[in-house]
C-alpha cells in the first residue's frame, strides 16, 4: 500500500492551489472560480486517491465548500437575505459542477 507523508498533502504548494483570494476574488462568478477549482482537485484526487487519504479528501471537501460559501456570502454582502446562505450547500456547489473528492479512493488490488 503506498502511504505519502502528511507533510507532502499539506505543502505550500497544496495551500497555494486553494488560495481561493488568487483564483477567484469576490468578483469572480462562482461558476468560473469551480472551473479552475477542478482541475487542482482532480488532480489531487489522482495522486493521493490510492492510498489512506479518505479523512484528508473529507476535510478538502468541507474546506472548499466552506470557502465558496464565503465567497458568496462576501459578494452578497448587504443584499443577503434571511436563510439564503443555508441553500447554498455541497449539492448546490456540486450541481455547478464542483468536483468531490470523497469517495474517490482506489484501493491496491491484492497481488
Amino acid at each position: 500500500m503506498v502511504r505519502r507523508d502528511e507533510s507532502e498533502q499539506e505543502s505550500p504548494q497544496g495551500r497555494r492551489a486553494l488560495d481561493f483570494r488568487r483564483r477567484c476574488s469576490s468578483g469572480c462568478k462562482t461558476r468560473l472560480g469551480i472551473a479552475s477549482l477542478n482541475p487542482v482537485l482532480r488532480g489531487w484526487g489522482n495522486y493521493f486517491g490510492t492510498g489512506n487519504a479518505a479523512l484528508k479528501f473529507g476535510q478538502v471537501d468541507e474546506y472548499v465548500v466552506d470557502r465558496l460559501r464565503t465567497l458568496r456570502v462576501k459578494r452578497k454582502g448587504r443584499n443577503l437575505g434571511p436563510g439564503e446562505a443555508r441553500k447554498w450547500t455541497r449539492g448546490y456547489f456540486e450541481a455547478l459542477g464542483l468536483v468531490r473528492l470523497r469517495g474517490t479512493i482506489r484501493y491496491p488490488e491484492a497481488a
